[in-house]
């Protein structure tokens, strides 16, 4: 496994759950989520997300817990801002590919915002000045082109994907800055931290987690993925916190 893989793409299937206590909420107000996956293959998928989840246990998850109880939440934000920042131009990219040069020209200048004024994206300055943050991905811009989604795919170490998103994966991994760092053991121990910083933000969500996980996570992700490629625009997204909140 090289550090692209952690880099990128597994930030990619964390980042898809973000919101993931609202959505475990919501499951549960309304009994359950309407599956829009495929899944010929779940038998090998449940497998997979065995190995999976006990990784998560035996590493991941003991490495998160004690970033989280030793960091400063002001250091862990600035590290999320700074990783959240250089994913931005990728961002861009496919919203140029996706047809939406406003919205791609307004993540550029996110950028340079935050990079500047923001001390190298420490300071997420550009959504104080009304610069939104978007999540666009290789994925997403495969499905605004026609792409279906394909089988439900669980990957090894990544998660939740399904035939396109992981193809999409592969450009994913090309994109990320990480693999311009010339140092080895520095590349290898930013991905690292990547990846624990944002292993660390889904902790307070698994204690809501109810009934089938695999089935949870699987119609979980697929409803919010086609939901963002249906505009690109999470205005009335149903997983998204704020929304969530103001509703009850």
């Amino acid at each position: 496994m090289t550090t692209d893989t952690f880099g990128c793409s597994a930030v990619h299937r964390l980042q898809s759950l973000t919101n993931l206590p609202a959505a475990v909420v919501l499951m549960v107000l309304t009994a359950s989520l309407p599956a829009y996956a495929a899944d010929p293959w779940e038998k090998m998928n449940r497998g997979i997300y065995r190995f999976n989840d006990f990784t998560d246990r035996v590493l991941l998850k003991p490495v998160a817990k004690f970033y989280k109880r030793f960091t400063p939440q002001v250091v862990r934000q600035g590290v999320s801002n700074v990783f959240d920042n250089l994913g931005t131009p990728a961002v861009a990219v496919n919203q140029l590919l996706q047809g939406k040069p406003v919205a791609s020209a307004s993540d550029l200048g996110r950028f340079v915002l935050n990079t500047t004024v923001g001390i190298g994206g420490l300071f997420d300055v550009a959504s104080a000045a009304g610069l939104e943050e978007h999540d666009e991905d290789f994925g997403q811009t495969f499905g605004v082109w026609g792409a279906g989604s394909g089988n439900y795919l669980v990957l090894p170490f990544l998660g939740s994907s399904n035939v396109r998103d992981a193809t999409g994966t592969v450009l994913d991994m090309f994109t990320n800055p990480i693999r311009l760092i010339d140092s080895p053991e520095v590349r290898w121990a930013t991905g690292a931290l990547y990846v624990v910083d944002l292993r660390a933000q889904l902790l307070s969500a698994e204690s809501l987690l109810v009934g089938d996980e695999y089935l949870f996570l699987r119609d979980s992700y697929s409803q919010r993925r086609a939901y963002l490629i249906s505009d690109g625009e999470i205005e009335d997204d149903p997983f998204a916190e704020d929304e969530f909140e103001e509703d009850f």
